[in-house]
């Protein structure tokens, strides 16, 4: 019966271990392959040619030889020629000499028995020969050359090659042991590698099925070598920091709506309610349908403003970008708010630089700028009738543009600075103004999704809010501020500013 491919897949790694299946030891592998095959390569070029040099000095000693046992038969004819062969045939280490009659009869040499015919070729030739007629039956390998003497002899003269096949055995088992050794600590730095990458990609498994299971404060390990996985760690929990950001916003929104929108929605459900019950004419009808209608207009302003911050956190309003002229949107909205400072018994000053530009979004720059003028003037009033200036001013920072809103009012404490820019975040000084507590949100995320920077300062006394833009890009830059991406909202009217 044939197995099905899934289960032939599930048997194979039920048996293969886990180790052997991971991308660093199939990496670690396929070196280990790629340097064997390079190793031995470079091991066979020198072994061949080491072999080749040995062959090239046992020609030239043969040639040399041939050489000057030719010019003594010149000479001294081949009586002379044979004795010298004696002499050389019986010396340690000696070549292979053999001189024959021009019937092939032995007549000199150290040299009993050849291949038939090798006396008939002149010229180099690689054959099996043997020194002693006992040898015969184990004959020895040699480079042999035959050259022609006066009357038809024959001389022959050549070296062993026991030599040359002693050092390709030890080369080749060189080899052999070379690369036997690669394999074993290939193997080994296979496993290792393998091994601890497996032992770190394990930990983020356990860490990311940690946070599956709930537990959202879980953190991947960092070693502190810097490597790609430390590189991937940081990132990764850079992102789950992010994602517990968004979840506690989400659960605080959550919180806030269910605390903060209970009241005029019981408001408004109490106004329709006591119209029913006690209005005795049109005039009083209309009265609580006027109130109706301004908390109905209340709660889509806060609803308008949540879409607002979730667009700017989600990064879907980075479109609509150009380039604006800041000092002129500045001061146009100082203008604007000046009546309602002197109604609210506040002097409004703008010092603004002529020329100033940044990229970004008008209605988002005006929407923010509109928060904090609003807020400072409706915050702002000194006590015990102290300086009541709200100053605004833009200026240029370096490749930065500085926009600021300063009161003389009660201020922010320290220790409140970074939470009241979270959503619905009321300080118990201000619950008496209107308002829900949105304003300084929509303005932090105004001012992310422009790659900028949000502070909150001590103005001694009152607070002042510093807003840093960059210049450089028509692009935004995600930076470390304390805002996100947006979306668009209708033009900076100071009249009819909603109190968030």
């Amino acid at each position: 019966m044939t197995l099905p491919a899934d289960a032939i897949r599930r048997t194979r790694q039920r048996f293969l271990p886990t180790l052997f299946r991971t991308t660093a030891f199939k990496l670690t592998a396929a070196y280990l392959v790629i340097f064997a095959l390079f190793a031995a390569f470079v091991l066979g070029y020198v072994a061949w040619n080491a072999q080749r040099l040995l062959t090239d000095q046992i020609r030239s000693t043969i040639d040399a030889e041939i050489q000057g046992l030719a010019e003594q038969a010149r000479q001294g004819g081949i009586r002379r020629l044979v004795n010298i062969v004696e002499r050389r045939s019986r010396g340690p280490g000696a070549s292979l000499y053999l001189v024959t009659t021009p019937v092939g009869e032995r007549v000199a040499g150290n040299v009993e028995a050849i291949p038939p015919g090798t006396l008939d070729k002149t010229g180099e030739s690689e054959i099996e020969y043997s020194r002693t007629a006992e040898g015969i039956d184990t004959p020895s390998r040699a480079i042999v050359r035959v050259f022609v003497l006066p009357a038809g002899f024959r001389l022959l003269v050549g070296r062993d090659l026991e030599e040359r096949d002693r050092l390709g055995a030890v080369i080749r088992r060189a080899i052999g042991w070379s690369l036997a050794l690669i394999f074993l600590l290939g193997c080994f730095a296979s496993w290792f590698v393998a091994r601890r990458v497996l032992k770190r990609i394990d930990g983020m498994s356990e860490t990311a099925h940690g946070i599956m299971e709930g537990d959202l404060k879980g953190r991947i390990a960092i070693t502190g070598t810097g490597d790609e996985l430390d590189r991937l760690a940081l990132n990764l929990n850079a992102m789950l920091d992010r994602i517990g950001e968004l979840m506690a916003g989400m659960q605080q929104v959550t919180d806030n709506i269910a605390h903060d929108l209970k009241t005029p929605l019981t408001r408004l459900r109490n106004r329709a309610e006591e119209a029913l019950r006690t209005a005795q004419s049109p005039d009083a009808l209309r009265a609580a349908l006027d109130g109706a209608i301004e908390e109905a207009d209340n709660l889509i302003r806060v609803f308008n403003a949540l879409l607002m911050i979730a667009r700017l956190e989600a990064g879907r309003a980075s479109e609509n970008m150009s380039e604006l002229d800041i000092s002129e949107i500045v001061s146009g909205l100082a203008e604007l708010y000046e009546p309602l400072a002197e109604e609210a018994g506040l002097s409004l000053t703008c010092d603004v630089a002529p020329g100033l530009t940044i990229p970004g979004n008008r209605e988002l720059i005006g929407q923010a700028l509109n928060n904090l003028i609003d807020n400072a003037l409706k915050y702002g009033t000194p006590e015990q009738g102290g300086d009541g200036t709200v100053a605004v001013s833009a200026r240029q920072m370096g490749d930065q543009v500085e926009l600021s809103v300063a009161d003389h009012g009660p201020g922010i404490p320290e220790t409140d600075r970074g939470r009241v820019l979270d959503r619905f975040v009321r300080l118990d000084a201000s619950r008496s103004k209107p308002g829900f507590g949105l304003g300084l949100s929509l303005v932090a995320g105004v001012v992310r999704l422009h790659g900028g920077q949000l502070r909150l300062e001590d103005n001694a006394p009152g607070l002042r809010v510093v807003i840093l833009l960059p210049t450089g890009s028509s692009k935004p830059v995600d930076t470390p501020a304390l805002t996100e991406p947006t979306a668009s909202t209708a033009a900076p009217n100071p009249a009819g500013v909603p109190s968030l």
